[in-house]
């Protein structure tokens, strides 16, 4: 398959489940062509609605048709959606535990010219400390359409991080996902990488790097940022004594701390955090940004290497 943004996956397949569940409703932002929503509108005009540049009101809406036994997909870009309607999704879609599905694009530094402004590098934090929401963060196109399949299965709030950047496919057409189940998608016995959305690629590609220097690398795809596997991050450390973490988002309170917090927990080990450093995006080309914030293969297997040292 050719390279896709997870938000065009998200668009597409999302107009597929609405011919198979007449339940499938849609909500944004009066941003649908970026969003992809636009192919959910052309396909069911009578169930998709534009709340205007108002999210709060957005997930509002989402939260009240839950409670009529409709499916709401409420969209917007992550900065807004996890950001600006915060209080909303904290007291009328997770304090009541409400059937919503919010699904998030153009998140990470990866956004590129669209600046700091509009690049959401808080999100997954914000969704994670929620009582009652799911936090899914897929890798390539095939996660995101199996996410979207698990989302509609939980009865509950359910925050699907996607992104702007067309990535490559690196999961198979039969692959499985599990909630709260990490994914193996390479052993290792030195240190283990964990990764998740674009940086999931740029770990497998790191542990070719690593081998290349005789050391071996285990690589998880950490999809299911909550629940999170503490069986395998437990695994890991013992298994391999060294650990790394690589998102496109902040190194607090995202998946780095997740992964610690366990490790505090059941298996202290050295842990080495590749991802945004206490610090805004800014605007460039893509792959630019992504490289200025060390958001990179060469990146991770230096950090491996680090975290080895420290065993």
């Amino acid at each position: 398959m050719e390279k896709q943004a997870t938000r065009e996956t998200y668009g597409n397949y999302l107009a597929e489940l609405g011919k198979e569940n007449p339940d499938i409703v849609v909500f944004d932002a009066d941003l649908s062509g970026a969003t992809k929503t636009g192919t959910f509108k052309k396909a069911f005009s009578d169930r998709h609605f534009n709340a205007g540049i108002a999210e709060c009101d957005l997930m509002g809406m989402a939260a009240g048709i839950s409670t009529t036994g409709k499916i709401p997909f409420a969209s917007t870009f992550a900065i807004f959606g996890a950001g600006r309607a915060f209080e909303i999704i904290r007291n009328s879609i997770c304090y009541s535990k409400l059937n919503v599905k919010v699904a998030c694009t153009h998140s990470g530094v990866s956004v590129g010219e669209d600046g700091g402004s509009h690049q959401s590098v808080e999100d997954i934090a914000l969704m994670r400390v929620l009582p009652n929401m799911t936090v899914l963060v897929p890798a390539d196109a095939v996660e995101t359409r199996r996410m979207m399949d698990a989302a509609i299965a939980i009865d509950g709030p359910v925050y699907i991080r996607l992104g702007r950047l067309a990535t490559n496919v690196i999961l198979p057409e039969d692959y499985r996902f599990e909630l709260g189940k990490a994914v193996t998608l390479r052993e290792g016995s030195d240190v283990t990488i964990m990764a998740i959305g674009l940086m999931v690629e740029r770990a497998l590609d790191a542990a070719e790097r690593l081998a290349a220097d005789g050391i071996s690398a285990r690589v998880l795809n950490m999809g299911s940022v909550k629940p999170i596997d503490r069986d395998a991050i437990a695994a890991a450390a013992k298994e391999t004594g060294a650990i790394v973490t690589a998102e496109e988002h902040s190194v607090i309170g995202g998946l780095a701390g997740a992964v610690c917090e366990v490790l505090a927990e059941t298996a202290p080990a050295p842990v080495e955090k590749v991802g945004i450093d206490d610090a805004f995006g800014q605007s460039g080309k893509a792959l630019e940004v992504l490289e200025h914030y060390g958001l990179t293969a060469e990146h991770i297997a230096a950090a491996a290497k680090a975290a080895i040292a420290r065993k």
